[in-house]
């Protein structure tokens, strides 16, 4: 399936993984006043639509993952922060707030790797990846009270759900900056690595996810994002079903002979 049209990222995909690198080191990889939002939204939709991409990763090219929004711009009441109270409602709810969206329905398991700081926007659009990596000089903050606005691409959302309440509340209602030990030992951060192995660190346990079956890797992201919306019922309800369709799957047949057989596993998406 064709790559889609990026102006300000890079997209590879290579043995199952993808990896959108943001390209506008000059801006800190900021999210508003660049097409990074179009990037985002329209590399989601095609990792969803091509079976080939079995994991998704997120990183930045330059000193920032993401810095967010475009302070300069805010300052000037230009671009997503100009107009009317009206105008940048409709400006968030058909800009940055397509990020949330499309991640929250991303198919395929997604990784931040996370080179340096990620603040406020940039902090929250690693936080809806299912899985964080950082270098040890990765920055985190969700400092919009910071210049008197509040998380409105949803971060509120995302973090509370990440590391509870009472925390989130902390770092929400006070700006502060987080460095990567404070982050890992929050839960944020499932690893931190020297910057020179951001990369190979997450390269493994992408290549890791993407070995297994590809039926398996989508039905099990599903799931992991249904369950925290669904009824315990009504979830049950949907593992059978997707449980039904994966033992009729070729590849569970080749997992249980690769397993019995004591060999690798050759698995064709079938």
């Amino acid at each position: 399936m064709k790559m889609p049209n990026l102006t300000d990222a890079s997209l590879s995909l290579d043995q199952g993984v993808a990896i959108l690198t943001f390209q506008r080191h000059d801006v800190r990889n900021a999210l508003t006043g660049t097409e990074l939002i179009d990037d985002i939204v329209n590399t989601v939709e095609w990792a969803n639509e091509n079976k080939e991409v079995l994991v998704l990763v997120f990183t930045g090219e330059g000193s920032a993952f993401s810095a967010g929004g475009n302070i300069k711009e805010m300052k000037d009441r230009k671009g997503t922060f100009g107009g009317s109270a009206a105008e940048i409602e409709e400006k968030y709810r058909r800009g940055i707030q397509r990020i949330p969206i499309a991640m929250h329905k991303a198919e395929v398991p997604t990784i931040a790797a996370v080179n340096g700081a990620a603040i406020g926007a940039g902090f929250d659009l690693a936080n809806m990846c299912d899985m964080r990596i950082g270098s040890t000089k990765s920055l985190f903050g969700e400092t919009f009270i910071n210049l008197g606005i509040i998380p409105g691409d949803g971060g509120a959302w995302f973090l509370q759900r990440l590391i509870g309440y009472q925390k989130a509340a902390e770092i929400t209602l006070t700006g502060r900056l987080i460095k990567a030990d404070e982050a890992k030992e929050l839960g944020i951060l499932l690893d931190v690595v020297e910057p020179d192995q951001l990369m190979e660190r997450v390269n493994e346990l992408a290549r890791q996810i993407a070995s297994k079956p590809p039926h398996a890797i989508r039905y099990t992201k599903r799931l992991l994002k249904l369950a925290q919306r669904e009824e315990l019922s009504d979830f049950l309800e949907l593992c059978a079903c997707f449980q039904g369709m994966s033992h009729q799957k070729a590849d569970h047949l080749e997992a249980v002979n690769a397993f019995l057989e004591k060999r690798e596993p050759n698995f064709q998406g079938k």
